[in-house]
């Protein structure tokens, strides 16, 4: 446990928290590793919040292969089946805010879909709006 949290990089935010291995900013929602020597800013870190093909080194793209980021907003492209749900999400849905994410059976886009909630989307269906 970090004894003084660094402030948020991006919003100067003094009331960060940790959570497991990463720093949080209660206010934009920055997430980061903070630096090995204590305090530091953590900028280049391991940021989980800068585009993937500047810190992951993998790159995410749509069905028709534009590279998607976090906080991009997509249409869904097919209609899909939702378990437990007696409709499922029509083709066109927009989804906004999107996350990208190391998730399980090639699910790689975390988001909300309204009348849904939370859930995970493969990048195959869909495309940036």
């Amino acid at each position: 446990m970090i004894e003084n949290l660094p402030p948020c990089p991006k919003c100067s935010c003094e009331y960060t928290y940790e959570m497991n291995a990463l720093v949080v900013c209660p206010e934009c929602g920055h997430e980061w590793v903070p630096a090995e020597g204590g305090t530091e800013g953590g900028d280049t870190a391991g940021e989980l919040g800068v585009p993937p093909a500047e810190g992951w080194g993998r790159v995410v793209k749509d069905s028709v292969g534009n590279e998607l980021r976090d906080g991009d907003a997509v249409v869904v492209v097919k209609a899909l089946k939702v378990k437990g749900s007696p409709s499922g999400i029509k083709a066109g849905t927009k989804v906004r805010n999107i996350r990208l994410v190391d998730g399980v059976d090639g699910h790689d886009i975390d988001c909300k879909i309204d009348g849904f909630g939370a859930m995970q989307l493969k990048s195959s269906v869909v495309k940036k709006a």
